[in-house]
C-alpha cells in the first residue's frame, strides 16, 4: 500500500472549506465591509488613521493610529453617529468607542551621524591620546562619519 496524498488545493479554496478556517475568514470579510462602510463617512485624510476593530451589541470600536486624529473623530463623533445609523448594518448602533493605539509597522527613519570635518579631526586627535584599545576604536569609528563635503581641498 502506497501512501497518496490527497491533491492541492487552492488557499483561498481551503479558508473557505476548512472549519476552523471558515469563522475566521467570514469574520475577516465582515470587518472588511464594516471598514468599507465606515470609510465611506469618514473624510478622506481620516481614512489611513481609522479601522473598525469589532462591531458588538451596538457599540463599535474603532482603533486610531495617533491621539491627534482620535480627538479630531471625538468632535465628529455625534455626526459620525448619526450618518453610520442611517446604514442598514449599523441601524441599532449605540456607541462609538475609539482607542489608540499606534502603528509600529512603519519604520522609523534612521538617525544619520554628521560630523563636519573639523569634529572629526578632534575626535581622531582624542582617539589618538587613548590608551584603552575599545574606546580607540569607538572614537576611531566616530571620527569616520564625517561629511566628506566638509573636507578642504588638498
Amino acid at each position: 500500500m502506497a501512501f497518496r496524498p490527497s491533491p492541492a488545493k487552492q488557499p483561498g479554496a481551503l479558508l473557505r472549506e476548512a472549519k476552523p478556517l471558515k469563522g475566521i475568514f467570514q469574520h475577516a470579510a465582515r470587518l472588511s465591509h464594516l471598514q468599507r462602510l465606515l470609510e465611506s463617512q469618514l473624510q478622506p485624510a481620516a481614512r489611513p488613521h481609522c479601522k473598525v476593530a469589532s462591531w458588538r451589541e451596538g457599540t463599535l470600536l474603532l482603533v486610531i493610529t495617533d491621539g491627534q486624529w482620535a480627538t479630531r473623530l471625538r468632535y465628529q463623533q455625534k455626526r459620525l453617529h448619526r450618518d453610520l445609523q442611517a446604514l442598514e448594518v449599523f441601524h441599532n448602533l449605540a456607541r462609538i468607542h475609539f482607542k489608540v493605539q499606534p502603528s509600529y509597522t512603519s519604520e522609523k527613519p534612521k538617525k544619520i551621524i554628521e560630523l563636519s570635518h573639523v569634529a572629526a579631526a578632534t575626535i581622531q586627535a582624542t582617539a589618538d591620546g587613548i590608551t584603552d584599545p575599545g574606546l580607540r576604536s569607538a572614537l576611531e569609528r566616530l571620527a569616520s562619519h564625517a561629511k566628506d563635503k566638509d573636507k578642504p581641498a588638498q
